[in-house]
């Protein structure tokens, strides 16, 4: 029998068409039922005609349901992706441009920081909305979240909902990894390694190929092309000994180093609100695949490397793999707080999907980790238990916002985002 997948924000219809296009490539699901929601009539209309063409190009024959209501699309789902972005473009302009009028400075803002912070707080109790009505018609489906803040959002919900079949999941280690392999000059295919730590925050703790440690061939690589030196990431690499799994530009914003300081925007190719043109190519975009479609214009096929598909695929076929999840740290990183949400490689087959034991990380790593751990933890506090001091005190806590603003100015913008974002909050937290 042929599974459910429901699309949750399916109105991202670029990466709606990205991963059918993945799902469509197995032939097991290309008789699969597709139903997508999305609160934006228009979106959820274009992203329906998007997976009938998807479809059609990969000579698939898939059910495809779209609803305007969030429940009824989860109806019977085994498998629900999530990727809201709530209060969409709006929302991000005024992460960034609020702070921005305050002197601190973000790239993306929507993992850590200020944005993290706020934008985790519109969008958890849209996730315990979701876990809800998948305890009501889709008990046993699995969330896969790849909405972010990542940590955060899945902290939320396997502590605060029934829901704990969920798995956060992102693309960094799968991108890392392709750029590491390219930069030693070894073929990915003959490469072994080993990541954790947190979402945009884990480390390669091993990187290897047939047992020899190929680090060392990073660092020829790094002493014979010092522009690389330019790169936050390998900043980073240089002195904590791993090799971080995130971007330069996300991991700036996580650090209390960089973003306060001119020259070194300058020096390390930091684009300061790079996420509000990010966004706004994405809504060009978004119209760009209307226009097509109206057009009767092909809409071409481009496979990518994301998880969901393949944890879909593997929980359908039996078929083995080794994915990188976000999930509940019951022990798996033993010096990292339990219950948080942990970024660890996880065995995915016919059975569910089973996180790895990984022991300790090096003492450098998990102190880092804590101090990316620590906004999440009051943020997931401050939403669950509907506690408005919490929030300012992630802000306090926060790496990039303590290094810029005293606290007097840390609670002021707390109360002026608050405002901002109004209805979109938790009720509780609507004022401080």
């Amino acid at each position: 029998m042929q599974p459910k997948i429901a699309f949750v924000g399916a109105g991202s219809a670029t990466f709606t068409r990205m991963l059918l296009g993945d799902i469509f490539s197995y032939p097991e699901l290309r008789g699969a039922t597709i139903s997508l929601h999305d609160i934006d009539p228009e979106r959820l209309e274009t992203s329906a005609g998007v997976a009938r063409v998807t479809a059609e190009e990969a000579g698939a024959a898939p059910s495809v349901e779209a609803h305007a209501e969030r429940r009824a699309a989860l109806d019977g789902a085994d498998y629900v992706i999530n990727m809201v972005q709530v209060g969409g473009h709006v929302a991000t302009v005024a992460d960034h441009e609020i702070p921005a009028r305050y002197g601190l400075r973000q790239t993306i803002g929507d993992t850590l920081g200020i944005g993290g912070i706020f934008r985790a707080l519109r969008t958890i109790p849209v996730m315990q909305g979701i876990a809800a009505d998948i305890a009501a018609v889709a008990p046993g489906a699995w969330l896969l979240n790849y909405t972010n803040p990542m940590a955060m959002l899945c902290w939320a919900t396997f502590a605060g909902t029934p829901q704990k079949r969920v798995v956060g999941l992102c693309h960094s280690v799968q991108n890392t990894t392709r750029q590491l392999a390219e930069l030693v000059g070894v073929p990915f295919e003959e490469i072994t390694f080993v990541g954790g730590g947190v979402n945009h925050q884990a480390f390669i703790l091993r990187f290897e190929r047939d047992g020899e440690d190929l680090y060392p061939l990073l660092d020829r690589e790094i002493e014979a092309n010092p522009d690389l030196l330019r790169r936050v990431r390998v900043q980073m690499y240089t002195r904590l000994g791993y090799f971080p799994t995130e971007s330069s530009e996300h991991s700036a914003e996580y650090l209390p180093w960089f973003m306060h300081d001119d020259e070194a925007i300058e020096r390390f190719r930091i684009k300061v609100a790079d996420y509000v043109r990010m966004s706004e190519e994405n809504l060009e975009e978004y119209e760009e695949t209307r226009r097509r479609l109206a057009a009767g214009e092909p809409l071409p096929i481009e496979l990518s490397n994301e998880y969901a598909p393949q944890i879909i695929h593997s929980m359908e076929t039996g078929r083995p793999r080794v994915i990188y999840g976000n999930v509940e740290n019951t022990g798996l990183i033993e010096n990292l707080p339990q219950g948080a949400c942990v970024e660890v490689p996880c065995l995915v087959d016919d059975s569910g999907l089973h996180p790895v034991h990984l022991g300790e990380l090096p003492a450098q790593l998990a102190a880092l980790n804590r101090t990316f751990l620590n906004v999440g933890e009051l943020t997931v506090r401050a939403a669950l238990e509907g506690n408005p001091a919490h929030v300012r005190q992630a802000a306090l806590l926060d790496p990039n916002t303590a290094a810029t603003l005293s606290p007097d100015r840390i609670y002021e913008l707390c109360d002026e985002l608050t405002a901002a974002h109004g209805d979109l909050l938790p009720e509780p937290l609507r004022v401080l």
